[in-house]
């Protein structure tokens, strides 16, 4: 008799791939500017601590809210008494006018149709749980984020179905990818319940454009399936073209009144845009009232307290720090993202032309010893034990093409990040020396393979005309 569940010992949470390898490195070895000087940094984690003296200026000028009070009075008897799991009103009105706010106040959102969660991973999974059985399916285009191997499938059994886009037009998403996909997946006798996409993007870094968004729409209308638009670097981008939210797509298309108009759910979190993911919110958004009711209950198994939704429903509200600490985050957020760009072309290193995100698409096709996968993992290898950083393949991403990284830039210092991209710049230069020199040894040998032979004809000729 099996004493562990099959859900227990199976192998398909997504904890060996490459992606989280690459951290339980950096976790051996981590990088300290005292203690440990030569230690692996940390660039494969997506995190913003750009703006944490923001948030810490807030706290210590709102102690009431911070100190769990109300008008100098403590609340914290109150807030620790367990609460209703539709969340604190206080908290759910702040939170919807914040995702307004980021979208430019073109779109509103109604506070009773939003679920709150522990954390976006939390939220993508009950959506999951809410619109597909085990066995059906889920299009994503790729690259994606290789968390969504275990967020969308560990536990749902729902299955994932790449979108297969390339670099030929900068991995935009097309009418015949996404057609391809879902015959692929009929090929496969798998169902197909939606598409899920990340916009902003990750990996890329990149917004969807209106296009884009208008072809999903009219995909999904013509398939009868979801949409889920996970949108939780929205306040992260930092330059055009802008933001474009696909609740802002739907009401220029006059879906109201259509049935498209309840299969079109948005995911957000505070964890990107705020830099909070220890204090895990998350958030479904959806016109469906069967799936708010559902994704409700479910929530139970993930609840956000009623101590952060305290403080962060103060800190929310207070709209003329939001309005200044958005500015303020975008354009700390370009500047780093301008320093990351413009070492790396120092040391001949592309990237793709991103406008939002806390990381860069970095191309090191040039460094691959071939163009492969394999080849791709070997130089990932070198990378991480060698130069002692800690960047994402395009493999774990599910990247068509060998030789793409994702490489963060958000979580670290100035000088860390100026440091990461001097050793990237020498490990470049050492390889290009010792392909260089390879070079030459083989052109040296390919000399004196010729010249012995020159020899060896002139003197067969020379002994042949003695001979005669």
């Amino acid at each position: 008799m099996r004493l562990l569940s099959r859900k227990a010992t199976c192998n398909t949470h997504g904890q060996d791939s490459s992606y989280f390898l690459g951290w339980q490195e950096y976790e051996k070895n981590p990088y300290d500017e005292i203690k440990n000087p030569t230690g692996i940094i940390q660039m494969g984690l997506a995190e913003n601590q750009l703006s944490f003296d923001l948030l810490e200026s807030w706290l210590a000028n709102n102690q009431d809210a911070s100190g769990f009070k109300k008008d100098g009075q403590s609340i914290f008897r109150e807030l620790a008494l367990f609460q209703d799991y539709h969340g604190l009103p206080a908290f759910k009105k702040a939170m919807v006018e914040f995702m307004a706010e980021i979208r430019g106040n073109k779109v509103t959102f109604d506070q009773n149709k939003i679920v709150l969660t522990a954390g976006a991973t939390s939220a993508n999974e009950t959506l999951m749980f809410c619109l597909a059985e085990p066995g059906e399916a889920f299009l994503l285009p790729t690259p994606y984020y290789p968390g969504f191997d275990r967020d969308l499938k560990w536990r749902t059994e729902v299955e994932i179905v790449p979108i297969q886009c390339t670099s030929v037009n900068d991995f935009k998403i097309t009418a015949p990818a996404l057609e391809e996909a879902f015959q692929e997946a009929q090929k496969r006798n798998l169902r197909v319940k939606g598409v899920l996409v990340t916009n902003p993007s990750n990996p890329l870094g990149t917004t969807i454009t209106r296009n884009e968004l208008n072809l999903l729409l009219s995909f999904i209308t013509e398939k009868g399936i979801h949409l889920i638009s996970d949108e939780i670097y929205s306040g992260t981008v930092f330059s055009s073209p802008g933001f474009v939210s696909i609740m802002e797509v739907l009401k220029d298309r006059n879906c109201e009144s259509t049935q498209v108009w309840n299969r079109v759910h948005v995911v957000y979190s505070l964890s990107k845009d705020l830099g909070l993911p220890g204090f895990r919110v998350g958030a479904i958004y959806s016109n469906d009232d069967m799936v708010v009711s559902a994704a409700t209950k479910m929530s139970s198994f993930g609840l956000v307290s009623s101590q952060t939704q305290y403080l962060l429903a103060a800190l929310l509200s207070d709209k003329k720090f939001t309005r200044n600490y958005i500015l303020e985050n975008q354009t700390r957020l370009k500047q780093r993202q301008q320093l990351l760009v413009k070492g790396l072309e120092k040391a001949g290193i592309s990237c793709l032309k991103s406008n939002a995100g806390l990381f860069c698409w970095v191309n090191l096709k040039h460094l691959l010893s071939s163009n492969t996968f394999d080849a791709e993992m070997e130089l990932w290898k070198e990378i991480v034990h060698q130069v002692k950083l800690n960047i994402s393949p395009g493999s774990s991403c599910h990247c068509t093409e060998p030789g793409w990284f994702r490489v963060c830039f958000a979580n670290m210092s100035e000088e860390t990040l100026n440091l990461a991209v001097q050793r990237l710049k020498s490990f470049v230069e050492s390889m290009n020396n010792n392909r260089s020199h390879h070079q030459l040894l083989k052109n040296s040998r390919r000399k004196s393979l010729t010249s012995k032979w020159v020899f060896r004809l002139s003197f067969d000729h020379d002994r042949e005309s003695e001979e005669r």
